[in-house]
């Protein structure tokens, strides 16, 4: 099979998370991707070959040389974000020249050069691309395909390496990927997450994050009759978000700069609930911002009376830059596999997280490597084919490599 059949075999499976489920995988329509995945490597000959009951497929690939070599970790997530639809997903492959890409001429959605200058980059590539109607799923079926493809060629090759761990966890899109990832089970020395974007890209910073909900509790009453009675929960939100700083949000930061997002809100006049998510890289201004988001509760009790407004703060993850400052080996080997296969490595910071993150100080050094797709979480998501290609090659590198590496 070629590597883009398979990366549009996996597409076809819509396998969206949810945040509000209380079950493990969070949707049962993940474990039907695991399941196909799961007979794959099984035909390709890996061992150890499990589908566990929380939905994490684990598997080896056992070292065939004398030597004896580190274990190397390799993880991708099944699940996709739900930021916009997952199905049903119409995949086309352009050839991409310089243009707007037509996604959809019946609904007249393009991918824009103007709003997506990052396409430059791809002239001359063939990008997969969806009809503008849903998502594409490249994070991270692009990883997942990435690294069954390497472990195939490797297989046939019959090239000398070491032992090779992969782990395909459920829920990484709703923070959830490595809670029940076993560290010990997995027994790897060090992993990559293959979940970055674009070809050439290792990261190990990563933001320090959390979950904020912001509840409003006021009075109704007649409108008629509301003079110096009603308290309205709606405008006591509006308030709330305004006390933040109103370039501290994602459409106006980039790089290590961090931010509050506002990603729902709902209520009446009686109750009102804001949910955001505080992201920074640092991890002093990240204390800081929990505590401005702390204290903007503050006054708005103070404005409207105690119990007005309460907040809620929970940590999700922490910049994994504090646990790889102690093992850069691991980016070193990155940067040495991207080079020997052509690829110029671009060290960056991620403006989000990975399962890396989390599985770094559960004992796992972990960077995160690129797929080789752009603009994710997005209907205008798109991978290159050209790239995507790279991205194995990367793969089977670093596993290759392991057998040249004293351990």
């Amino acid at each position: 099979m070629k590597i883009e059949q398979r990366f549009l075999k996996y597409v076809s499976f819509p396998t969206m998370s949810d945040e509000t489920s209380e079950t493990v995988p969070s949707t049962q329509k993940q474990l039907a991707l695991s399941r196909y995945i799961r007979d794959e490597l099984i035909s390709l000959g890996l061992c150890d070959v499990e589908l566990d009951d929380m939905g994490y497929l684990y598997a080896t690939l056992p070292s065939n040389t004398e030597k004896e070599t580190v274990t190397l970790g390799l993880i991708a997530h099944v699940d996709t974000s739900d930021a916009c639809a997952d199905a049903p997903i119409v995949t086309n492959t352009v050839l991409y020249q310089g243009s707007d890409i037509c996604l959809n001429s019946e609904k007249n959605i393009f991918l824009s050069r103007n709003e997506y200058p990052a396409l430059d980059n791809y002239v001359g590539d063939h990008l997969i691309v969806t009809d503008g109607t849903t998502l594409l799923g490249a994070d991270d079926k692009a990883g997942i395909c990435a690294i069954v493809s390497a472990l195939e060629k490797i297989i046939k090759s019959g090239d000398p390496h070491g032992t090779v761990r992969i782990c395909l966890t459920p829920d990484e899109e709703i923070g959830r990927g490595a809670d029940h990832f076993d560290v010990e089970r997995f027994a790897a020395d060090y992993a990559y997450t293959v979940d970055g974007g674009a070809l050439g890209e290792i990261e190990y910073e990563n933001f320090n994050a959390a979950s904020a909900i912001a509840e409003f509790c006021g009075v109704s009453i007649h409108p008629g009759s509301a003079k110096d009675k009603m308290k309205n929960a709606q405008l006591m939100a509006m308030d709330f978000n305004a006390l933040l700083p109103k370039d501290q949000i994602p459409a106006m930061t980039e790089g290590y700069e961090g931010f509050f997002h506002l990603c729902d809100m709902s209520g009446d006049c009686e109750k009102a609930k804001l949910i955001y998510i505080i992201r920074d890289h640092d991890k002093l201004k990240f204390d800081e911002k929990k505590a401005l988001f702390s204290s903007c509760a503050d006054a708005i009790n103070e404005k409207y009376g105690n119990g007005c407004c309460s907040v809620t703060i929970k940590d999700s993850y922490y910049n994994m830059k504090e646990i790889i400052d102690d093992h850069m080996y691991t980016v070193e080997r990155a940067v040495s596999a991207m080079k020997a296969v052509g690829v110029e490595p671009k060290i960056i910071p991620i403006r989000g997280g990975t399962d890396g993150a989390r599985l770094s100080f559960m004992g796992l050094p972990c960077p995160n490597i690129c797929t080789g797709g752009e603009n994710f979480h997005s209907r205008f998501e798109f991978l290159s084919v050209e790239s995507l290609y790279k991205v194995v090659d990367i793969v089977e590198r670093l596993v290759l490599d392991l057998a040249r590496e004293d351990k």
